[in-house]
């Protein structure tokens, strides 16, 4: 079955190096989202992905792993992988080198593969520190490296990351406007309806993560059906 990645509104990130209940993550998997995408940053294995994905695996979502690298691949009983490569940061390895390695280590089944163009703008994020993503940059950088991902290298996901804190909408319809083919994703502090509204204005799908495990079912249930 083909995967329409591309109508998914709303989507929910969960992490595998954090916990929930088998009565939340059933609440999680029916509260309407269009997909699962299972990634993290920190502390994320092979195992606790496999852990994840068990979990979530019955409930016919459609399945995406969004490694941080290739130790933490797994594309069995999965749909998709998103593989991201961050466009600012100056080390070669987030752009490319982990990628690299994954080629040289793995047999891929490339048909999963949908690349993801990052750039990271939360400096105080795990990723942003991890990748040493260049996150203090203004509307017009943004949207330069949006630009170079969608008509240079083609990726077909851009994916404004703010992980954690709440973004700029005005770098969000900035961004959308200069995309031509590329769908626009957007992550980052949205713990509400009116969040949720907001940023779906402008990007494409909006991933909602750590509201999950901050504030409940509850507040994912409300910005999923302020998305749809």
């Amino acid at each position: 079955m083909q995967i329409k990645w591309k109508n998914w509104g709303h989507v929910t990130k969960l992490d595998p190096d954090k916990h929930l209940s088998e009565e939340d993550i059933c609440a999680v998997a029916t509260s309407g989202t269009d997909a699962l995408i299972l990634s993290g940053t920190l502390n994320i294995t092979h195992e606790n992905m496999q852990i994840l994905r068990d979990q979530v695996k019955d409930y016919g979502l459609p399945l995406v792993v969004e490694p941080p690298g290739p130790e933490s691949v797994i594309d069995h009983e999965i749909d998709l992988l998103f593989i991201a490569s961050v466009m600012n940061t100056e080390d070669a390895r987030w752009i490319v080198g982990k990628h690299r390695e994954w080629v040289l280590s793995q047999q891929i089944d490339w048909k999963k593969v949908i690349p993801e163009a990052y750039i990271v703008l939360n400096p105080a994020s795990s990723v942003g520190k991890v990748t040493k993503a260049d996150c203090c940059i203004d509307a017009q950088q943004v949207c330069a490296y949006a630009e170079v991902a969608d008509q240079y290298f083609h990726f077909p996901i851009v994916y404004l990351e703010y992980s954690g804190t709440y973004g700029d909408p005005a770098i969000v319809k900035a961004t959308r406007e200069v995309l031509e083919h590329a769908h626009l994703y957007y992550g980052g502090g949205i713990d509400s309806a009116e969040k949720a509204r907001e940023m779906a204005n402008y990007a494409d799908t909006i991933v909602v993560g750590n509201a999950v495990y901050d504030k409940g079912i509850t507040t994912l249930i409300e910005t999923v059906q302020a998305v749809q």
